[in-house]
């Protein structure tokens, strides 16, 4: 793992299986070296192409935020709940930092620097590069399938409880500011 990515995902510690640290570490090297953004620019640019120009939240602020909020709700999940609804939380935590990996692809910069969905982004959207990005490097079966369902696509399957908890921390830290632009 490099430091530049530790640096972006200081959660990755948080992952206890080192394998599966190391492989979800990769996935965000892998995507980096085929983006055009830098690891700067996720610290710049907004989290969503759908905002207006006031939108200050960045990439790694609204990413980092949804893995906080799903491993919180993973906890208290596996406090209250027990064995009659365990959330694995590797699992849970990996697909968290994984679901937005896919606009690495997805997004590129403007002339003027803006990020704007780019021509490959409008054949695969996020959640479908974001997986080809994982399987890659070896990422299992259940964290792909949060990262594939986090979005409107998981709308059409069904969801593990971890991808519950990440689709819903995800769009619980989204539609407010989508509310806003209306």
């Amino acid at each position: 793992m490099t430091n530049e990515i530790l640096n972006l995902w200081p959660e990755l510690m948080w992952i206890e299986d080192p394998i599966l640290r190391e492989k979800v570490a990769q996935t965000w090297e892998l995507a980096l070296e085929r983006s055009v953004l830098s690891p700067d620019d996720l610290n710049k640019i907004p989290f969503t192409l759908l905002a207006g120009p006031d939108l200050k939240v960045s990439f790694m602020a609204h990413k980092r935020c949804v893995v906080h909020i799903a491993r919180e709700a993973g906890l208290k999940m596996n406090e209250f709940f027990k064995e009659d609804l365990p959330v694995d939380m590797d699992v849970l935590i990996a697909g968290a930092i994984l679901a937005d990996v896919g606009k690495l692809l997805e997004y590129v910069l403007d002339p003027a620097g803006k990020s704007v969905q780019g021509k490959y982004g409008k054949y695969l959207r996020h959640p479908f590069s974001g997986v080809s990005l994982a399987e890659q490097c070896g990422v299992p079966a259940p964290v792909c399938h949060i990262i594939s369902a986090h979005a409107g696509e998981g709308d059409m399957i069904k969801r593990t409880v971890e991808a519950y908890i990440v689709h819903h921390s995800d769009f619980m830290t989204f539609e407010p500011f989508r509310e806003r632009l209306k």
